[in-house]
């Protein structure tokens, strides 16, 4: 019997978006709520690839003064996205192209939209 090995999710399709890191804090902070709930984070995951902007209950863009970020001189619209529906996590990101930036991975509800 050959040693099992696991079998790495391959390179996203065309038409789907990567996902990188616009932040340690987004790393550490993604790690951190995969290590905790971790089912809803594949679901996370499956979203942000494949419809980032769409409006949903759990995803969508912030409001002033949230409502964009400037990066390399460029602006784009902030969203954020809720991990699960009732829980208190929340994601920021903003999208580039075919890429989504995660910029914020929040463990707990952030102060900013309390």
């Amino acid at each position: 019997m050959a040693k099992r090995t696991r079998v790495q999710r391959p390179s996203p399709k065309s038409a789907e978006y990567s996902i990188e890191f616009a932040s340690r804090g987004a790393a550490k902070g993604w790690d951190d709520l995969v290590s905790t709930i971790h089912n809803a984070m594949v679901d996370t995951w499956d979203f942000l690839t494949k419809t980032p902007q769409n409006v949903t209950p759990t995803n969508y863009p912030l409001k002033r003064p949230l409502a964009n970020i400037t990066r390399d001189g460029q602006q784009y619209a902030r969203w954020q996205h809720k991990p699960t529906l009732g829980g208190s996590a929340r994601i920021w990101f903003y999208v580039d192209g075919q890429t989504v930036w995660l910029e914020q991975v929040h463990t707990s509800h952030p102060n900013q939209t309390k």
